[in-house]
């Protein structure tokens, strides 16, 4: 196993893709850094602060196949740094004295902050197409079941009659406002950094706000209105909304593995012939692609106070942060990535049991119910009193594992005011879930309107 999970060839595909692996890969982290810099020296150029010719040879050779990483890790370690070693790689593989103007007024972290935005980028417009693809599929499944009734549950007890579609449908709304907030998100996320030493630009004097702007055109991304070199606040959002949107596919994840469980049995997570459950028990059906994002949601909230931690920087510039975060950006996108697609697989092939839910509805032989009985005896009696009285019937109903119905027929008062076909009525749940059509009708509706192709700021083309 490796030193961490993400990088382990048995165990990092539960807690990372592929995609979020190469996102974050040394080569993709040094292609960035060449990006930048190639872009700076681009702008510089029109600019007409270093030589147009410095600029195309600079570009031509800003790709990660042209270096030794092992010699630049080399040098990482001799120099205690982690650009200079780039920015000497950059100027010994450039034809003449082309690579004297790279990294022109610009200071390490400005390449590594923006390099790392955008990595972001990628990583995010992964992370919401898979969270795009889950939205879909909970629409389906809302709409499937919104008339499939199952028994409402408070404080882990049975309460009321609800509609499996209409829990769906509660999951789709908290995961649509997750893909507003991407969207808000990304207006401040997505935006670079380029301010020189102390972030004022002296070293490009006149020309430093043109190269600035002209820097963040040339990327793709939006301009700060001043440095943010000692401001983490965009990176704690980041991790901040990573791991609420994280929080939801968990919540969800842990509903299945609840509703799971043999005595409930109403739902199932994909299976397929080989899948094992266990190694002594052959008859064991876990669920555990929930279970893994139920322990990547965990351990995503867990590095939420880790982010904020790293707000706290001291004067224009320091390394704590930076270090800090260093070990956590990655982790975070790629654990809420790797829990985003492994829902859109929960719940394509989510395997839904209305039998058991019908069953489970008469588990207390017509308590489910006590609520419409209550209501109608209210406007006989008066509310208060009324719940007085179910209550004391459906205590000793309770207790002595009886029929509802049976109670309530053995009150002399509520026998002379209700009919025992009245009371099988109301003892029905098929026809006591409410306005939850009309939500999950109303929530589809609202998720499906979403448009499917924003272009947001920050947003490559």
């Amino acid at each position: 196993m490796a030193a961490y999970v993400i990088d382990s060839r048995l165990f990092g595909d539960q807690f990372s893709t592929e995609a979020t692996r190469r996102i974050f890969s040394d080569e993709n982290t040094v292609q960035k850094w060449l990006d930048v810099e190639a872009a700076l020296a681009r702008v510089e150029a029109r600019l007409g602060v270093i030589p147009q010719a410095a600029a195309d040879e600079i570009s031509r050779k800003a790709k990660v196949e042209l270096f030794d990483l092992d010699e630049m890790k080399r040098e990482m370690d001799r120099t205690s740094h982690p650009i200079v070693p780039l920015v000497r790689a950059i100027k010994k593989v450039c034809d003449g004295d082309t690579g004297e103007f790279v990294h022109w007024g610009a200071t390490t972290q400005d390449i590594m902050d923006t390099g790392t935005i955008l990595q972001l980028r990628e990583a995010l417009d992964e992370i919401e197409a898979a969270t795009r693809r889950l939205l879909s599929n909970l629409a389906d499944l809302a709409e499937a079941h919104k008339s499939t009734v199952m028994a409402g549950r408070t404080h882990g007890q049975q309460a009321l009659p609800i509609t499996f579609g209409f829990k769906a449908a509660q999951w789709l709304d908290e995961l649509c406002r997750n893909l507003e907030r991407f969207q808000e998100m990304r207006r401040r996320v997505l935006v670079g950094q380029f301010g020189g030493a102390v972030g004022t630009l002296a070293a490009l004097g006149a020309h430093g706000e043109q190269v600035h702007r002209g820097l963040m055109n040339e990327l793709g991304l939006a301009c700060p209105q001043i440095s943010w070199q000692s401001s983490r606040d965009r990176i704690a959002e980041l991790v901040c909304v990573l791991a609420i949107s994280t929080s939801t596919i968990g919540r969800m994840a842990h509903e299945i593995y609840s509703l799971q469980k043999t005595e409930f049995a109403e739902l199932e997570e994909p299976f397929s012939p080989g899948k094992v459950g266990s190694s002594t028990m052959p008859h064991k059906r876990n669920p555990p692609t929930c279970e893994t994002i139920v322990a990547i949601s965990r351990v995503l909230r867990s590095t939420a106070p880790l982010a904020l931690e790293a707000m706290m920087t001291e004067h224009e510039r320091d390394k704590i942060g930076l270090q800090t975060e260093r070990e956590f950006i990655s982790r975070a996108c790629c654990l809420a990535d790797a829990a985003a697609k492994k829902a859109v697989a929960v719940v394509a092939g989510l395997t839904v049991k209305p039998q058991n839910m019908e069953r489970n509805l008469w588990l207390q032989k017509g308590l489910l119910m006590s609520e419409p009985v209550m209501m109608a005896l209210g406007a006989k009696f008066g509310r208060q009193r009324a719940h007085d009285m179910v209550y004391e019937i459906c205590m000793k109903v309770f207790e002595a594992d009886a029929s509802f119905k049976e109670g309530l027929l053995d009150n002399p008062d509520i026998r002379r005011n209700l009919t025992p076909e009245k009371i099988d009525e109301m003892l029905d749940p098929h026809v006591y879930t409410g306005s939850a059509e009309l939500f999950v009708d109303r929530i589809v509706r609202l998720a499906r309107k979403r448009p499917k192709d924003d272009k947001p700021l920050g947003t490559a083309d």
